[in-house]
C-alpha cells in the first residue's frame, strides 16, 4: 500500500548519519597510536635539550649553580670566539657557493642530452658519510704533491710558467773556485780570461736526482776568444774515487745550469750549460767573474698549505660545497620543471638574451625554491662537526674551530660540561630563528 503524504508537503532529506572513526573509538586509540612516538620525541629531543639548558647554568662539577658565567665564556673564551667567527665565515659563504652552483648545474644541464647523468655525477658525494668525505679530502689537501691531488694540480699549473730548478741543493766543495755570493748565488774567487778554460765543480746532488737531461761531464775546450768551461758534480760514487776539481768519466755534467758573466755588478753575457755541463761564453765576458745565479739552486715549489692557519677554514668549506652542491642541484632542479616555459620563450621572442632570460626570468622565479635551499644550508652548516674534526690537522685545528667542534672539545677533552652545555643551548638559539623561518616560507608554498 502506498502511503500519503500531507497536500502540498514534499519527503524531506534525510539526516545524516554520524560517522564513526576508522579506530572505532575517538581520541583515546589516536593517543595510544602516538605514543611511541611521543616517547621518542621526549627521550631523545625534548629531554636533550631541557637537561642542557639547566646544566648550562651550572659550573664544571655541576653541584654548584653558576647563573650565566659560562654564557659569558661564549664571548670571551678566545677558542669560542675563533669558533664563533668561523661560523659566521661558513654561513655566509658554504650556503652561498652550493646554492650558486647547484642553480649553474641545473640550468646548464637541462638542454643537454647527458644532463642526467651529470646530475647523478654530481649528485653522488651525497651519498657518502660526512666521516668518508673528510678522510678523501685530508688526502687531497696533503702537502706532498706526490700524495696530495690538489697540490699535483697547483705545482703542475706553476711550474708551467716557473720551471723549479733542478738542483736545490748543489753547492761549491772544499778548495772550490766558487764562493758565496749572497742570496743563494755562488761567484768565481777571480776574473776570468778569453781562451781560458773555467771549472765550476758542485756538490750536494744525488747522481739518481740528477736531471733526465744530465749526460757524462766532459772538460772544455779552449776557444780563441771566448771562455769556456765546464760546470759538474764533481762526486763518485766509492770512497777515495775521483780528482778533487776534476772532471772525472763517472761524473754527470749539471744540464741547464745558468751561468753569467759580472763585471762592476752588471751581467755582460749569460749562457747555459749543455747536457755534458760544457759552456761558452763570448769576449765580452773577458775579465768579468762568472756568476752561478740563486735560481739555479731555489727549492721546487711545492704548492700551497691548504689545511695551514690561513686557508684551513676555505679548504673545509671546499669539501662541503663538494659534498652540498649535488643536493642544492636537485632541488632546484625540481623547481626549474615547474618553471612556465611559455614565460621563457616570450622573453626569448621580445630579443632577450640568454643571459638576460636566465637573470631577469629564470632566477626571480626561482627565488622561493633557491630560499629554501639557503635556510636549510644555513642550518646544515650551523651544526657542522665532522668535517672539520677529520680535515683540520691538529696544528691548524684552533684556526678551523667552529661551535660545533668547540662543543665536544669542551665537553670531552677540557671536561667543562657546563660551557658545552651553554654552546648548545646558543647554537640551538641560532638555529630556531633559521628554521621558523624555511618553516614558514613552506606553508606559505603549500597555501599556493
Amino acid at each position: 500500500m502506498t502511503s500519503v503524504t500531507a497536500a502540498g508537503s514534499s519527503p524531506g532529506p534525510a539526516a545524516p548519519k554520524s560517522r564513526k572513526s576508522v579506530t572505532g573509538t575517538r581520541r583515546t586509540v589516536a593517543v595510544l597510536f602516538l605514543l611511541p612516538a611521543l616517547v621518542l620525541l621526549g627521550a631523545l629531543v625534548v629531554y636533550p635539550i631541557g637537561y642542557s639548558l639547566i646544566r648550562s647554568f651550572y659550573d664544571q662539577s655541576g653541584d654548584s649553580f653558576a647563573g650565566f658565567d659560562n654564557y659569558q665564556a661564549l664571548f670571551t673564551d678566545d677558542g669560542i670566539r675563533t669558533a664563533l667567527k668561523n661560523n659566521i665565515i661558513w654561513v655566509v659563504f658554504a650556503p652561498t657557493v652550493a646554492t650558486a652552483l647547484g642553480l649553474i648545474f641545473a640550468v646548464l644541464t637541462e638542454r643537454v642530452r647527458w644532463g642526467t647523468a651529470f646530475k647523478l655525477v654530481v649528485f653522488m658525494p651525497m651519498a657518502i658519510s660526512m666521516l668518508a668525505a673528510g678522510i678523501i679530502f685530508r688526502l687531497v689537501y696533503d702537502q706532498d704533491p706526490d700524495k696530495g691531488v690538489a697540490n699535483a694540480v697547483w705545482v703542475g699549473v706553476h711550474d708551467t710558467f716557473a720551471e723549479s730548478s733542478a738542483f736545490p741543493k748543489a753547492h761549491p766543495g772544499p778548495q772550490s773556485p766558487l764562493e758565496p755570493a749572497g742570496g743563494g748565488a755562488f761567484v768565481t774567487r777571480e776574473p776570468v780570461r778569453a781562451g781560458e778554460t773555467v771549472v765550476l765543480p758542485l756538490v750536494g746532488v744525488a747522481p739518481d736526482l740528477m736531471p733526465d737531461g744530465a749526460k757524462k761531464a766532459a772538460p772544455g775546450r779552449p776557444e780563441d776568444g771566448k771562455i769556456t768551461g765546464t760546470t759538474w758534480q764533481d762526486f763518485t760514487r766509492g770512497k777515495g774515487v775521483g780528482k778533487l776539481n776534476g772532471v772525472d768519466a763517472a761524473e754527470l755534467g749539471y744540464a741547464g745550469m745558468k751561468i753569467e758573466a759580472v763585471k762592476d755588478g752588471e751581467v755582460v753575457a749569460s749562457t747555459t750549460a749543455a747536457g755534458d755541463g760544457t759552456f761558452s761564453l763570448p769576449a765580452a765576458a773577458d775579465g768579468a767573474q762568472l756568476r752561478l745565479p740563486a735560481d739555479n739552486f731555489k727549492e721546487p715549489y711545492n704548492g700551497l698549505n691548504w689545511l695551514g692557519p690561513s686557508l684551513v677554514t676555505p679548504a673545509i668549506i671546499g669539501s662541503y660545497v663538494w659534498m652540498w652542491a649535488g643536493f642544492a642541484m636537485v632541488l632546484i632542479a625540481a623547481g626549474l620543471a615547474g618553471v612556465p616555459r611559455e614565460l621563457l620563450e616570450a622573453a626569448r621572442v621580445d630579443g632577450a638574451t640568454e643571459w638576460q632570460v636566465f637573470r631577469r626570468v629564470t632566477v626571480p622565479l626561482l627565488a622561493p625554491v633557491l630560499a629554501v635551499v639557503a635556510v636549510t644550508l644555513m642550518i646544515n652548516v650551523l651544526k657542522v662537526f665532522d668535517l672539520v674534526f677529520i680535515i683540520a690537522p691538529g696544528s691548524s685545528q684552533d684556526d678551523a674551530n667552529v661551535l660545533a667542534l668547540e662543543l665536544y672539545r669542551k665537553g670531552f677533552a677540557s671536561d667543562q660540561p657546563g660551557i658545552a652545555s651553554a654552546i648548545a643551548v646558543f647554537l640551538l638559539l641560532l638555529v630556531i630563528p633559521v628554521m621558523w623561518f624555511n618553516v614558514r616560507r613552506l606553508r606559505r608554498e603549500v597555501r599556493r
